[in-house]
């Protein structure tokens, strides 16, 4: 049974037992829902994988089953905006930037739906899960709630501990405004946005109301992140070549070596000479170097390595910075 199959099975179970009064195409369209469309990706997964997939899958249903189902489409609506009016940073953020505005009589829940609005039009996976639930049902009252449970999950998600909702408000802001000041008529005076704002507690750090360094940080930890999964990636290339080209041994010193072992600690465990080790190690960087650097990943083999084809094949090799 493949891991679609398992998860199907066991939402199947538990609809049929916690939504007995749904018909069962409304079930099945929820299930569908909760797999997406990109059910390749859940075979793949690895076992953590799997469970973190599985524990989101969960709570999408919750969200779905406690706050939209039942609901009318006027009182689900209600209930979402209410709900993501009330995180503390995005209701700050926007009270802020009301008070310095020259439309104070608009609230907080004006300009939270002006940006659910322009996130529907505009956003590029909530796109996709328009597309997809459309797919999934041709029940409008069913679309309805399930639009409005990924909308609340998607608005929640974190990032750089704050809601995505708080970057979203960052994006309207710079279309709404020009460099962080009122749009007033000429020969008015302008007046200056705080860039910060002070939460109620005094004790907790001011709260950036244009966060542009911590978009930037979340793309240098995505860049961070991708650079690890490369560096993983081909570290079990070389691994298999050198299993193969040199044998299993040198697989291993490889794999000691990249936990910080020093050549005495290696020798120790492989149970060889402390020659044969350092003779063994000289070997691996001639081929990682002068051979699989050639062809997999260059650049990213050198600077991980410490080396470069400039050196001697009989050069150590630094530790790698991983």
């Amino acid at each position: 049974m493949t891991v679609v199959e398992q998860i199907s099975t066991k939402l199947r179970s538990q609809l049929q037992a916690e939504l007995p009064n749904q018909p069962e195409s409304q079930r099945e369209s929820i299930i569908q829902w909760l797999l997406g469309d990109d059910r390749d990706r859940l075979e793949t997964l690895s076992p953590e994988q799997q469970q973190i997939a599985n524990q989101a899958i969960d709570y999408r249903y919750r969200i779905l089953r406690q706050r939209y189902l039942s609901a009318s489409p006027e009182r689900a609506y209600k209930g979402l905006i209410q709900r993501l009016s009330n995180l503390f940073l995005i209701r700050n953020k926007i009270r802020t930037w009301i008070a310095l505005s020259r439309d104070r009589h608009r609230t907080v829940v004006d300009v939270l739906q002006e940006i659910i609005q322009e996130l529907l039009q505009n956003d590029t996976y909530m796109q996709q899960q328009m597309a997809w639930i459309s797919q999934c049902t041709e029940d409008r009252r069913l679309r309805n709630a399930l639009l409005l449970a990924s909308t609340e999950e998607y608005c929640l998600r974190p990032i750089r501990n704050q809601p995505l909702l708080c970057y979203r408000f960052v994006n309207y802001l710079r279309r709404s405004q020009k460099a962080g000041m009122t749009q007033v008529p000429v020969r008015e005076f302008i007046r200056l946005v705080s860039d910060e704002i002070a939460p109620e507690d005094s004790e907790s750090s001011s709260v950036s109301l244009l966060d542009t360094q911590a978009i930037a940080q979340f793309q240098d930890d995505q860049t961070t992140l991708e650079q690890q999964e490369l560096r993983q990636i081909v570290q079990r290339q070389f691994e298999a070549y050198l299993a193969e080209k040199v044998g299993p041994e040198a697989a291993q010193w490889l794999q000691l070596y990249l936990q910080g072992r020093s050549q005495e600690s290696i020798a120790k465990t492989l149970n060889r000479p402390i020659n044969d080790i350092y003779r063994l190690r000289e070997k691996i960087s001639y081929h990682a170097v002068r051979v699989f650097a050639l062809k997999n990943q260059s650049e990213l083999v050198t600077s991980w390595l410490g080396a470069s084809p400039s050196r001697t094949s009989k050069a150590p090799v630094d530790r790698p910075s991983l």
